[in-house]
C-alpha cells in the first residue's frame, strides 16, 4: 500500500551538523509537501484572489506581489486552509512532531508558502 511519504519526492538538501530537528522537519517533510500540493495551493489561491479582487490577473507583478503577502498575513481562514492541507498529508509520526510546535511550524508553512506562491505569481 502507498504511503503519504511515497507521494512526496526527496530533495536532496544538505544536514549539518548544527542542523536542528526542525530545520530537518522543514526540509525533509514539510518542503517536500509543499512541492507536492504546489498545483493545488496556486488554484486555491487563484480562485480566492480573484474573488477578493476581480482584477487580480491583470495587476502589475509588484501589486501581485503586495496582495499575495497581505493576504496570507492578514486573512486567518485562508492561511488555516494552507495550514490545513499541509498538515493533512503528514503521517502519524511527522504529526506527532508538528504538534510539538505547531505555532512555529505554521509559521514556517505560511512563510514558505508566501514565497512559493510569490515566484509564480505570473502563474496565478
Amino acid at each position: 500500500m502507498i504511503n503519504k511519504t511515497d507521494l512526496r519526492e526527496t530533495l536532496d538538501l544538505p544536514l549539518f551538523d548544527t542542523t536542528s530537528e526542525t530545520e530537518i522537519f522543514q526540509n525533509q517533510t514539510l518542503r517536500p509537501v509543499l512541492k507536492l500540493q504546489n498545483e493545488v495551493y496556486l488554484m486555491l489561491f487563484k480562485d480566492y484572489a480573484l474573488r477578493k479582487t476581480s482584477d487580480f490577473e491583470t495587476l502589475k507583478k509588484e501589486k501581485k506581489i503586495n496582495f499575495i503577502d497581505q493576504s496570507l498575513q492578514k486573512d486567518n481562514a485562508l492561511r488555516n486552509i494552507f495550514i490545513g492541507m499541509t498538515i493533512g498529508m503528514l503521517t502519524p509520526e511527522e504529526m506527532k512532531f508538528y504538534l510539538s510546535d505547531t505555532k512555529s511550524f505554521n509559521k514556517r508553512i505560511i512563510s514558505m508558502l508566501t514565497e512559493r506562491i510569490k515566484s509564480q505569481s505570473g502563474l496565478i
